[in-house]
């Protein structure tokens, strides 16, 4: 299985309201979670075999109506990343708190280092 749609899973599970890249305009009923990628490991081997498994540096945002909202949810989302067991998956730094005043919004931005099957 794709790692965008292992990640859309499991993702989903915590949230009812998740979206690749952008949550669209509107804006849809918080909370909500996006995903991107932003990077990753590209591997190769000298002998040009065709690696095994693949890399991606995902960041995930979570938006809702409060801070405290916010945090929880981040929380699951990574303790849910920690544990799964169709990628290994592990976050690069804690989260980031965010706040976009003109639309209300608390959240939070984490970048994790997932390794999946290719």
């Amino acid at each position: 299985m794709a790692l965008e749609t292992t990640l859309a899973t499991l993702l989903g599970m915590l949230c009812s309201r998740v979206y690749p890249d952008i949550a669209g305009d509107p804006l849809p009923p918080r909370p909500y979670i996006t995903y991107q990628q932003v990077g990753g490991v590209a591997v190769n081997f000298l002998e040009r075999a065709v690696v095994g498994k693949r890399n991606a540096r995902v960041q995930i945002n979570v938006w809702a109506d409060t801070r405290l909202a916010a945090s929880a949810l981040a929380g699951q989302v990574e303790d849910a990343i920690k544990l799964c067991t169709d990628f290994q998956g592990e976050p690069l730094a804690a989260w980031v708190a965010v706040h976009e005043p003109d639309l209300r919004l608390y959240g939070t931005r984490q970048d994790f280092t997932i390794w999946s099957p290719a």
